[in-house]
């Protein structure tokens, strides 16, 4: 709940549902996704054993979370489930109705929404109070990264339980979305996310624009809503003949794009672990990050990263990989060697099954010292 549906056609949420879902339902579990009118175009009313519930909202950026979260809940109410993974504390203000049917809640927390640049002092505000509820509503807080898990420990006293995003090492064999967009296998480099400001497109762009290849950069993203930010990406790269906008693609098309790449950068200064990262990695294998916390906690130093906001610091990353091409190659493998064993699928969904399955609907989860997970 709290997510837009499946099959994923929008964020990390709703990849991990996609990827979740289907596997707890193999596992014997029933299974039951909610959707949003306008954004699961699925024609059947069950996706790979699961159950899609498709509730209608307000298609506004304020409106469209909580509006749906609302019905989703009243709907959920009457349903006798046993246990809902709710996904962002935005939702925390709403989901609390559920409890009086003694349904057990989980509530995946997400990064620290509040420090998103598209946000101004109301919305902040609200954040903080989502924070605050987070730790209140839930009989259990699910972090998807260290950092976000000690950040709940130390500013809000709340112990969660950390269990990241997956990926998948599984390369695909079409090259069909490389036809497409006219670019060659090893012959571009990759950005996927969505085109808000928190996730610095437009720094990578400018830095990408100074650099000395003939290399291209493809940019998978867009946004639900139209932006002075968004329109502004796109003259940055109209600018440059190098660059290719796709706008919003997933399924084997993302995965086709991500795995011929010669490099993918991860530029998001907010945020838990982020699942396009991980896809990078399983798939692309070199890889450029932010240097921030959660960035630098999934690659372990294998990657190369640059210093927050500093496009000078981009630009020598950029340029290095370019020139040295034998470098970006050995990473291939020890990226995937990475991913295979930290962050698989089938380890994630035993982690949240085990969590589902043991989490009681008595009262949020205790503050803990030291190491909650």
């Amino acid at each position: 709940m709290g997510i837009r549906g499946i099959p994923a056609n929008y964020g990390g949420f709703e990849t991990l549902a996609e990827h979740l879902a289907p596997r707890l339902a193999q596992r014997g579990h029933d299974v039951t996704v909610y959707g949003r009118h306008g954004a699961v175009t699925w024609p059947d009313s069950h996706y790979k054993g699961v159950r899609l519930v498709i509730l209608p909202t307000i298609h506004t950026k304020h409106l469209d979370t909580p509006v749906h979260t609302v019905l989703s809940c009243a709907h959920a109410m009457t349903q006798k489930y046993d246990a809902i993974l709710v996904c962002n504390a935005a939702n925390a203000a709403f989901i609390w109705p559920l409890r009086l049917v003694g349904t057990r809640l989980l509530l995946n927390v997400d990064g620290i929404e509040r420090l998103r640049k598209k946000w101004g002092k109301t919305g902040r505000a609200w954040y903080w109070l989502s924070e605050y509820l987070a730790t209140k509503v839930p009989n259990a807080i699910v972090s998807d990264a260290a950092v976000i898990q000690t950040y709940y420990l130390e500013h809000w006293n709340a112990a969660s339980t950390m269990i990241p995003y997956g990926a998948d090492t599984n390369r695909p064999e079409g090259t069909q979305a490389l036809v497409t967009y006219g670019v060659e296998p090893r012959r571009y480099m990759l950005v996927v996310a969505r085109l808000e400001p928190e996730n610095n497109v437009d720094l990578v762009i400018s830095a990408f624009s100074r650099i000395r290849t003939d290399l291209r950069l493809v940019i998978i993203g867009d946004t639900p809503y139209d932006s002075e930010y968004k329109t502004s990406l796109h003259e940055l790269a109209k600018r440059d003949p190098r660059i290719v906008m796709t706008g919003f693609l997933y399924g084997e098309a993302c995965r086709e794009l991500q795995a011929n790449c010669y490099c993918y950068i991860q530029a998001a200064d907010v945020g838990g672990t982020s699942p396009a990262l991980l896809e990078g990695m399983a798939l692309g294998g070199c890889v450029i990050v932010n240097g921030t916390a959660q960035n630098l906690e999934v690659v372990a130093g294998l990657g190369r990263h640059f210093e927050p906001g500093s496009e000078n610091s981009l630009v020598e990353c950029l340029q290095h990989v370019v020139d040295h091409v034998g470098e970006a190659e050995s990473a291939r493998e020890v990226m995937r060697a990475r991913i295979d064993s930290v962050y698989s699928w089938e380890t994630i969904a035993l982690a949240y099954e085990r969590l589902l399955d043991t989490s009681r609907a008595t009262g949020p989860t205790p503050p803990t010292s030291g190491n909650p997970g």
